[in-house]
């Protein structure tokens, strides 16, 4: 009679061999975020900004081969139905949700480089001790103070503008026209754009920016202006000053989307941070 020992070791063997000699492991299933990998090398990960797809990072992937990029592509932006993110909370369990992705699929902290709201993710993920370096790109670490507000005065307007914007039918209308002057916005989904709109608005990472204990690169944009540009640098510098070995790079003359606007200069200071 075949024992349990034998029988288990029988099994295994059985499994091995459908599965080409390799245990396979279940694929990522998320209703939060889309996941693709791309390339073959060290782990990067990659995070689109509000509205945006994984295809903000396309001319990146392209021009800096040698590396396994992770995209995620959060649901409801870019084409994709909202799922869970049709209501409620969005950065954190997002957030936990890219964390639960790297840790299942055995990444062992990976760069992580985020444009804007992607930015503000991957600060909350090098918070959580997933991440070897993390790149910001375009993105300051309090969401409102990119309108020149603060989490504390922004908070109520955003709660309140989440509101007009998903719940009035003007509001929508409006939505849509932004979204459709977007870059890579088309096919999202404006209730999913305002919730997160609101989420930015009422988090600040400022204080936080002293437990980031691995490097922190910020990437941003500056115009042709001098004295804006000057502005802007000093703006960035202050609200950073919490990582005191944080390094800040000005592309200019640039939009949001740096990696479109500055594609040469934006890969150049990709491939020196990831080479550090």
């Amino acid at each position: 009679m075949m024992d349990r020992r034998t029988w288990l070791l029988g099994a295994a063997a059985v499994g091995m061999m459908a599965g080409g000699g390799v245990a396979s492991a279940a694929p990522f299933a998320s209703r939060r975020i889309a996941m693709t990998v791309r390339g073959q090398g060290r782990d990067v990960l990659l995070v689109p900004g509000l509205a945006s797809g994984p295809g903000i990072w396309n001319g990146v992937v392209g021009a800096l081969p040698g590396y396994r990029y992770h995209l995620v592509h959060v649901r409801g932006f870019a084409g994709l139905a909202p799922e869970a993110n049709a209501s409620g909370t969005l950065l954190q369990p997002i957030a936990d949700e890219i964390a639960r992705y790297v840790q299942g699929a055995g990444l062992k902290r990976p760069a992580i480089v985020g444009h804007s709201m992607g930015g503000t993710l991957a600060m909350l993920l090098g918070l959580k001790g997933l991440a070897s370096r993390v790149m910001v790109v375009d993105m300051l670490p309090a969401g409102a103070a990119m309108v020149g507000g603060t989490a504390n005065g922004m908070g109520f307007l955003a709660d309140q503008l989440s509101g007009y914007f998903t719940g009035t039918a003007a509001g929508r209308r409006y939505l849509a026209q932004m979204v459709g002057q977007m870059p890579g916005a088309q096919g999202s989904d404006p209730d999913v754009i305002a919730n997160a709109l609101r989420d930015l608005a009422n988090v600040d990472l400022g204080p936080q920016l002293a437990r980031l204990t691995v490097p922190l690169e910020v990437v941003y944009a500056v115009g042709s202006d001098m004295q804006q540009a000057a502005a802007i640098t000093s703006r960035f510098r202050a609200d950073y000053a919490g990582k005191k070995d944080a390094r800040l790079r000005a592309i200019g003359p640039s939009g949001h989307l740096v990696m479109a606007d500055q594609p040469a200069r934006f890969t150049a200071t990709l491939r020196d941070f990831l080479t550090i």
